[in-house]
């Protein structure tokens, strides 16, 4: 039986690196240092989302329908992926309540201006 191998030590989370590899037809064993690739090191969950994202085409309506989440949570699991693949994430702001802001707006508590950067969560 195989085994996926792991990219996150058990015991203190840090990255595993592989020392040994070998040929199971010819019995070849190579020894040295070597780097996971950049999707071992998801959790299973994360491994588990990005094929769901796949198998959809990154669809969104899809991908919630099949996970049972809504949309803000497949942006944040999409982020989280996104993050521990290395790449800085491009939403680090909070869920922008556009309702509210379209309130405030109405209310003259904030300028138009004030208003476009919220909604682009600029602010």
């Amino acid at each position: 039986m195989k085994r996926e191998v792991l990219g996150k030590c058990p015991v203190c989370g840090d990255e595993l690196e592989v020392t040994r590899l070998g040929c199971h037809n010819c019995y070849t064993s190579i020894e040295g240092s070597f780097s996971l690739c950049k999707f071992c090191k998801l959790t299973d969950e994360q491994k588990n989302f990005v094929e769901v994202f796949i198998k959809n085409r990154g669809n969104i309506k899809e991908i919630e329908k099949e996970l049972g989440i809504s949309y803000p949570t497949v942006r944040n699991k999409l982020e989280n992926v996104i993050e521990s693949l290395g790449y800085s994430p491009k939403y680090n702001v909070p869920e922008v309540n556009k309702k509210e802001i379209l309130e405030r707006l109405n209310k003259g508590e904030i300028s138009s201006e004030e208003a476009v950067k919220l909604l682009k969560g600029e602010e």
